[in-house]
C-alpha cells in the first residue's frame, strides 16, 4: 500500500470497468416497442454532480470508450469543466439546467448544447442565434407532470401556435423526465407518458427522450428514441426490491484507529446513544460524516472484516464528524487490529444497503462521499 493510502482514514475503490458493464448493460436492455420501426434507442449518460461524485474527469473518457456520445450536466460550469474531458469530435454535452441568464454566448462558445426549460431561455437562445447568423442546436425540455422543469403544456401550444418562435433553433431532442420511475406500479407513469407522447407530438419532430436509470426498466414504451442513466452506471440498483441488473462500483473501506473493550453498561459516542449490554470490544474507524458516512447511518449500520464476511459488525453510537464505531464483540479477540481497513460499502454490504441503513438512497450517498478519501481508480473488478 503506497504512503498517501496509509495517511487516509479510508479508501474509496472506484471500478472504471464496472462503470462502463453497467454502460454496456443498459445499451442491452433499451429497445424500441413492440412492431415499431426506426433506430435502436441510444444509450446517453447522466455524468452531472461530478459523475455522482466519482470524478466525471474520469468516468466520460471510459464512457465514451463503451460508445458514449451524449453527456448530461446539470450546470453550465460543469459543462465547461468537462469539456476538455470529452474527446469524441461526435459526443456532446447537454446542460440540463439550460443556459442561466445572459450567458447563452459562454455556453455556446464552451460547445455545449442546452436544454430548454422555458420560454425565457427560448427567447434568449433564438437571440443568440440571430446574432450569430445560424441555427444553433437545443434540446427542449417539457414538463409531462413533475412540476419541476420543462415548458409546460400552455407554453408547447404557444409554440404550436406560432412555429416562428423556434426560428434559429435546431431542435436535437424534445426530453422530459419521470417522478415515480423507482415505483413502476403507480399509475403517474402511464399518465407522464401519454403527457409526453401528446405534448412531444406538438413539437418539431425529433429524437425523443423520458426515461433515465429507472425509467429505462418501465418497459420500450419509456424507452423512445434516448435514455439517460445516471445512478445505474454508478452502482445504485435501479429497480429497488429486485436484484440488482447492475455491478457495483465502489468499494468504500475505513481504516481501524483503535480497538478497546468496554464493559456492560457503557455508553458509546455522543449523546450515549448507544448503551453495551454486554461486555463488548469495539473498533474506532477513521471517517465520519465529514467524509459524507451520513450521520443518520448512526446505530443502522453494518460493517464487514474481509477475512470474516459472515459475520456482520453493527455500527454502534452516533457517527461523528471524523469516526465512528462498530462492535467486534463476535470477532475472535485479537482479530481486528489497528490500521486494518474494515468494509462500509463492499461485496457483502451494498451501496443500497447503506443507503437504506441511512434512511436515504444510494444517489444522495454517492454524491455525499467527500474528497478526505484515498482515491483508487482501476478498471479491474476490486470486489472479486
Amino acid at each position: 500500500m503506497d504512503v498517501a493510502a496509509q495517511w487516509a482514514g479510508g479508501i474509496l475503490n472506484i471500478d472504471l470497468q464496472a462503470v462502463a458493464k453497467n454502460y454496456r448493460t443498459l445499451c442491452q436492455v433499451i429497445q424500441r416497442p413492440d412492431q415499431t420501426s426506426g433506430p435502436h434507442p441510444i444509450c446517453a449518460a447522466a455524468v452531472k454532480a461530478d459523475a455522482y461524485g466519482l470524478d466525471a474527469s474520469l468516468v466520460a473518457p471510459v464512457l465514451e470508450d463503451a460508445g458514449c456520445r451524449h453527456f448530461f450536466v446539470a450546470h453550465l460550469a460543469e459543462g465547461v469543466a468537462l469539456r476538455p474531458s470529452v474527446k469524441n469530435p461526435q459526443s456532446s454535452i447537454l446542460v440540463l439546467h439550460g443556459p442561466p441568464p445572459g450567458t447563452a454566448r459562454d455556453l455556446h462558445e464552451a460547445g455545449l448544447v442546452p436544454v430548454i426549460n422555458s420560454m425565457e431561455q427560448l427567447a434568449e437562445w433564438r437571440a443568440l442565434g440571430r446574432v450569430l447568423e445560424r441555427r444553433l442546436p437545443a434540446v427542449l425540455q417539457v414538463d409531462s407532470g413533475m412540476a419541476r422543469f420543462g415548458m409546460n403544456a400552455g407554453e408547447v401550444a404557444k409554440i404550436a401556435a406560432d412555429p416562428a418562435l423556434l426560428d434559429g433553433i435546431r431542435t436535437m431532442l424534445v426530453m422530459s423526465h419521470l417522478a415515480c420511475a423507482d415505483t413502476p406500479e403507480v399509475s403517474s407513469n402511464q399518465a407522464q407518458l401519454e403527457a409526453f407522447r401528446h405534448l412531444s407530438a406538438s413539437l418539431p419532430d425529433a429524437p425523443r427522450s423520458l426515461a433515465a436509470s429507472s425509467g429505462i426498466f418501465l418497459g420500450p414504451d419509456w424507452h423512445f428514441d434516448l435514455v439517460r442513466p445516471g445512478a445505474a452506471l454508478y452502482g445504485v440498483n435501479p429497480t429497488p426490491g429486485k436484484p440488482s441488473p447492475v455491478s457495483p462500483v465502489i468499494r468504500l473501506q475505513a481504516r481501524v484507529i483503535q480497538t478497546r473493550a468496554v464493559p456492560r453498561g457503557q455508553a458509546v459516542g455522543y449523546g450515549g446513544g448507544f448503551v453495551a449490554r454486554r461486555p463488548s470490544r469495539i473498533a474506532l474507524l477513521g471517517i465520519g460524516y465529514g467524509d459524507g458516512f451520513l450521520r443518520s447511518i448512526s446505530n443502522q449500520g453494518t460493517a464487514i472484516l474481509p477475512s470474516q464476511p459472515d459475520v456482520p459488525l453493527p455500527v454502534i453510537g452516533r457517527v461523528s464528524m471524523d469516526s465512528l464505531a462498530v462492535d467486534i464483540t463476535d470477532l475472535e479477540d485479537g482479530r481486528v487490529r489497528a490500521g486494518e481497513l474494515i468494509d462500509l460499502i463492499g461485496p457483502y454490504n451494498t451501496l443500497d444497503a447503506a443507503a437504506t441503513a441511512a434512511g436515504t438512497i444510494g444517489y444522495e450517498f454517492l454524491t455525499d462521499l467527500g474528497r478526505r478519501y484515498h482515491r483508487t481508480y482501476t478498471r479491474n473488478d476490486p470486489l472479486v
